[in-house]
């Protein structure tokens, strides 16, 4: 055990490592709050579709050698995010079958435009890296900063950190509408609440979460983030408030838990935190079933 936290100090001595664990907190803090809003609207599966439509901007924006592909990836998800929405609503095309046409189009432009426009002779690296995120934790530094005072930090940080605080707040200012919205769309309107609005604006939020969790997680394990800590709070509370903190704490604890593990054992940042969600879930669902079993 002494080995472990002398390990573990060690690697906090590097930037690099202190940046990935505030990303990782703050996007887990995200993904957490807005998780619980998707899975009783049942748009869980909206995450995947923007997820594969970041994937499809990201190639695109390594074709264009952009340095920053925030710049390309972040207004194509949010205008994507808009149009599945509508496209939703339209009676002719249901919402899964928007999401998957979205999805699977987008993820299919985007491996073939790597395949076109290939940066380097690993082209499977790349997509694997894209998809799955990467494999060590120094991608979060890719050399651009932004100095605040006499302290340079790296741009995607910095940017992860500015848009983290932008849905934070918005979440918090706008909860008690979030709520209505979530529960009854029907009563809210008619109580005066314009539930088209805010549902427009939870599509924006969540596009702007999925091209946070790209950096960190990958495109395909993005749903992870938002689904598993509001699904294993479910388990054992019932009341939104109660919920949405637990998944809270959830989602910050196995993220930490994750990237603490991934160091110890060189294993992906990504992958190794969906996989402690799931041992948490499994957890959460366990101590359901004995919360039942003693209120029964």
């Amino acid at each position: 055990m002494t080995e472990i936290i002398e390990k573990l100090i060690l690697y906090f001595q590097y930037p690099f490592v202190r940046y990935a664990l505030i990303v990782g907190i703050l996007i887990a803090l995200c993904s957490s709050l807005l998780g619980v809003t998707l899975v009783l609207k049942r748009f869980s599966f909206i995450g995947d579709g923007l997820s594969h439509v970041a994937f499809g901007a990201t190639a695109i924006a390594v074709a264009m050698n952009l340095t920053n592909n925030f710049i390309l990836v972040l207004p194509v998800t949010i205008i994507s995010a808009i149009l599945l929405l509508r496209t939703g609503q339209n009676t002719k095309i249901k919402g899964d079958a928007a999401i998957a046409m979205i999805s699977v189009g987008a993820l299919a432009v985007g491996y073939l435009i790597m395949n076109m426009f290939a940066k380097s002779a690993n082209l499977a690296g790349d997509v694997c890296t894209t998809l799955f995120g990467a494999m060590a934790i120094l991608t979060l530094d890719d050399g651009t900063r932004i100095w605040i005072g006499e302290y340079p930090i790296p741009m995607k940080v910095f940017m992860c950190a500015v848009l983290s605080l932008l849905v934070i707040a918005v979440f918090m200012i706008f909860y008690h509408k979030i709520f209505a919205v979530t529960f009854d769309e029907d009563f809210s309107t008619a109580t005066g609440i314009r539930a088209s609005v805010y549902n427009l604006m939870l599509a924006v939020i969540i596009a702007v979460v999925i091209v946070l969790a790209m950096t960190l997680v990958g495109a395909l394990l993005i749903s992870a983030l938002v689904i598993f800590p509001a699904l294993s709070a479910m388990r054992v509370f019932k009341n939104f408030k109660a919920v949405t903190i637990c998944s809270v704490i959830v989602s910050v604890v196995c993220a930490v838990f994750g990237i603490f593990l991934s160091i110890l054992v060189a294993t992906p940042v990504g992958s190794t935190i969906v996989v402690v969600n799931i041992i948490g879930f499994l957890i959460f669902s366990f101590a359901g079933f004995v919360r039942r079993g003693f209120s029964g």
